[in-house]
């Protein structure tokens, strides 16, 4: 259920409202399972989400109450090991946006299995993919590189992947 102001509007208690509309660092927990079926592919799937807003498309995390609501939008941190790699995905339904907090990320724009562009990011650099636009990700780095994701919508349709992916074929069985 998204985040509401009923109880804002009709006088609730004010403090208890507030916390409910803040989500700390310390009260957040890096998930290595929710993208775990990716690891079929190979090891360097492995990567961790730290969600504050909303559960982003490839997990169900309704029961996770420590999660603000999404309303219209899910925002994550994603944590990714040295070597780690987001495999090819398309969003049809939204853009996706990632901003550099720590290391480098190098993205990669796909317009079919022959044609990619790569572009490192580092601190505070940030790209936004609009709908429809295949992307992937790798950390090249030997450190961990920590990125913020979000996502347009309250609840993104699961992705696709391309037939040259890693992940094409692969499910959550």
């Amino acid at each position: 259920m998204p985040l509401t102001n009923t109880e804002y509007d009709n006088g609730g208690d004010l403090a208890a409202y507030t916390d409910s509309l803040i989500a700390t660092k310390d009260s957040r927990a890096v998930d290595f399972d929710t993208l775990s079926f990716q690891e079929k592919a190979g090891p360097q799937y492995r990567r961790g989400q730290i969600r504050y807003v909303g559960s982003g498309a490839t997990g169900n995390h309704e029961g996770d109450k420590r999660i603000i609501p999404s309303g219209g939008f899910t925002f994550s941190n994603m944590l990714l090991p040295p070597g780690a790699e987001g495999p090819a995905h398309t969003h049809h339904d939204v853009e996706e946006a990632f901003f550099v907090l720590e290391g480098q990320v190098k993205v990669g724009i796909h317009r079919g299995p022959d044609e990619v562009e790569y572009r490192t990011l580092g601190y505070r650099d940030m790209i936004v993919v609009p709908a429809g636009v295949t992307r992937s990700l790798k950390n090249e780095g030997d450190t961990d590189a920590l990125f913020c994701v979000v996502i347009g919508t309250q609840k993104p349709q699961v992705p696709s992947y391309p037939e040259y992916s890693p992940m094409h074929g692969v499910t959550r069985d």
